[in-house]
């Protein structure tokens, strides 16, 4: 929601996607944001998200966000059916909308495609088996998205924060064996990171002022990963 806020606050007109009752009403609270209810699961619904943003005039910006947790399942313990949701939310979602949205930004000839990674992007101990592994596939596809699109006027770049306070759900009782492991990390953790702290790197990695970033993954973690 901090994202979806921030630009509002730049001018942009925004299409807010969701599959969540509660944040549907708090998306049409916001001025200037056309609410979706749009599971990134199902292509349709990801077509319908790029029809609404063409029906307010052009699509610029895709911000792949929606993203879930694996109760921190360690492969040994993690189940086909909770692998095969995460990859469906967190890898094979932003790829959906990003194919979706890139005929439309190659007729225009630019068009910006954020991905919201992690630090499990790149590292195997903060999350279970399916969150780290949609993670590194995230990072990859942004690279890979850069690489084909850098000469049509199209940038992929990636954020990949740290812990931040967004209360997204674990997906049931996390694994005792998977969190003890995430555990073992925490100690190095500088601080919990705030919603408007993510949304305002997103919206520098929107801007005219990023046009020389394409295919980076930019930290935002408080340092965490410095450790």
């Amino acid at each position: 929601m901090a994202i979806t806020r921030r630009f509002v606050e730049e001018g942009a007109r925004v299409v807010g996607a969701d599959v969540i009752d509660s944040h549907l009403e708090e998306l049409k609270r916001i001025h200037e944001v056309t609410p979706v209810r749009a599971d990134v699961t199902v292509q349709s619904d990801v077509d319908a998200i790029v029809a609404a943003a063409l029906g307010l005039g052009r699509l610029d910006i895709v911000c792949n966000n929606a993203g879930i947790l694996d109760r921190f399942l360690p492969v040994g313990e993690v189940t086909d059916d909770v692998w095969g949701h995460v990859l469906a939310v967190n890898l094979t979602g932003p790829m959906r909308l990003s194919r979706a949205a890139l005929p439309h930004m190659l007729r225009a000839k630019q068009g910006v495609i954020i991905n919201v990674a992690s630090i499990g992007g790149f590292a195997g101990g903060r999350a279970g088996a399916a969150y780290t592994a949609s993670k590194h596939g995230l990072v990859g596809l942004t690279k890979n998205i850069a690489a084909t699109y850098a000469n049509d006027g199209i940038r992929c770049v990636a954020i990949a924060p740290g812990a931040v306070k967004t209360g997204i759900p674990l997906g049931g009782e996390p694994s005792k064996r998977g969190y003890a492991a995430l555990e073992k990390t925490l100690g190095a953790n500088p601080r919990m990171g705030e919603p408007a702290e993510i949304a305002n790197v997103v919206a520098f990695l929107a801007s005219d002022e990023a046009s020389f970033l394409n295919g980076a993954v930019v930290t935002v973690d408080s340092g965490w990963t410095a450790f």
